[in-house]
């Protein structure tokens, strides 16, 4: 079985280098990192493929159509795109385009999933298997196909990076997970840094990291308006203690007695080897923060809790149905194998895309050209821009006045 994975950020090579080591040993495996605004940096690269069994070697980066063209040539049985939704759109149709001999196209996010959203299925909608992380997911994402009309075709694996057993240190670090994009507000960064540094300040023997995907002009999957290590770099007299890192989660979590984060699955990283969290509801708990899974979970707790040091082991019945169900209850390689035999076989029909707006072959250089930034170089990419800006510009504006002269009860 020959597998290649195209990917396009940090969070989304990790995940594929993790799904790709979880698939049989003598299965060939590739990854094609492809040239996008989300590009990883060599050091986020490597931070991304450590622990999964994935060398450097057998990782190439190429822009967005050679990329394909590779993936194409390369004749796999299966194409895992690991990308952020529009990309993963884009590619799904150029390679499916490219290949008449298509490949099974296998997608999924790298993280918490919850809440389901009908989004990640229409960017996903010619893939023929979507992986999902928890049965909690999978019912979520079944309600969410159903009510759509959507077809179901998820397959069930744990999260590919989630480690087991026991790790740690009992006096430890502290470790801070951060977040690109919750909470959002620059007041709200600067009330975690507060704690953290208050924290620090009460435990001078403890080591209290702020753990960050990107350092510098690093790239991440979503972009981070107020970086912690920035906002750190303007206080005074801060405690020695209190440090910021990047590099793999897995290194930071061995040196860690305890994990702290707003919204981050470095939670799920930190409880997968028993170490205890604690996830701050001081902001609230609901899906915008993307902390509503833990309502339940036995690990929410406020910024009093953090500076009396009080994290938490979480609930067994949450962990089973959140992410730590039996790995025997995973039918996501199944599904792929049977995927592959009816492709082989001819019985395997290329699956309707999701239109999502009219414009024909300019509405394609549009989403290109949106997905892939300056690394799309084509002429009708800029001809698309040029016309689309503006037109989706007054669209937005219609649809705001509609609201406001015909606001729902």
């Amino acid at each position: 079985m020959r597998v290649t994975a195209l990917a396009d950020s940090d969070s989304y090579l990790k995940w594929a280098a993790a799904l790709l080591a979880r698939m049989p040993e003598d299965w060939t495996k590739r990854i094609v990192v492809m040239r996008t605004p989300t590009l990883p940096s060599e050091t986020q690269i490597t931070a991304a493929l450590a622990g999964s069994g994935i060398g450097r070697d057998r990782v190439e980066v190429h822009d967005f159509d050679a990329g394909i063209t590779s993936a194409a040539a390369d004749r796999a049985d299966v194409v895992v795109v690991a990308t952020v939704g529009p990309l993963a759109d884009v590619v799904i149709r150029t390679l499916l385009d490219a290949d008449p001999h298509r490949p099974v196209v296998v997608s999924g996010l790298p993280g918490i999933a919850v809440p389901a959203r009908r989004i990640a299925m229409i960017y996903r909608s010619q893939a023929d298997l979507i992986v999902l992380h928890s049965k909690r997911e999978v019912r979520d994402f079944r309600h969410v196909a159903r009510r759509n009309g959507f077809d179901e075709r998820f397959g069930l694996s744990r999260l590919p990076f989630l480690p087991e057993g026991s790790a740690g240190q009992q006096d430890g670090d502290i470790v801070f997970a951060a977040q690109a994009i919750v909470p959002r507000r620059r007041r709200q960064r600067e009330q975690v840094l507060d704690w953290l540094q208050e924290l620090a300040r009460r435990r001078p023997g403890t080591r209290v990291v702020v753990k960050v995907r990107a350092i510098g002009s690093e790239n991440q999957t979503h972009p981070e308006d107020h970086n912690y290590a920035d906002l750190l770099a303007t206080r005074k007299s801060l405690p020695p203690n209190l440090v910021v890192e990047g590099g793999p989660m897995s290194e930071r979590l061995r040196r860690a007695s305890a994990l702290v984060t707003v919204s981050s699955t470095a939670a799920l990283e930190a409880l997968g080897l028993g170490i205890p969290v604690l996830v701050l509801d001081d902001f609230g708990v609901n899906n915008r923060l993307i902390n509503a899974v833990f309502e339940g979970s036995g690990v929410l707790g406020s910024s009093e809790d953090l500076m009396a040091s009080r994290f938490r082991h979480p609930d067994p019945d949450w962990m089973r149905d959140n992410y730590f169900h039996d790995e025997a209850e995973n039918d996501w390689l199944q599904r792929i194998e049977r995927l592959v035999a009816r492709n082989r076989a001819g019985r395997l029909p290329r699956r309707r895309r999701f239109e999502r707006g009219r414009g024909g072959k300019l509405r394609r250089a549009w989403d290109r050209k949106r997905a892939l930034g300056r690394y799309d170089r084509s002429a009708l990419g800029v001809v698309a821009l040029t016309v689309g800006t503006p037109a989706r510009a007054l669209v937005i504006a219609g649809r705001k006045a509609l609201r406001r002269r015909y606001p729902t009860s």
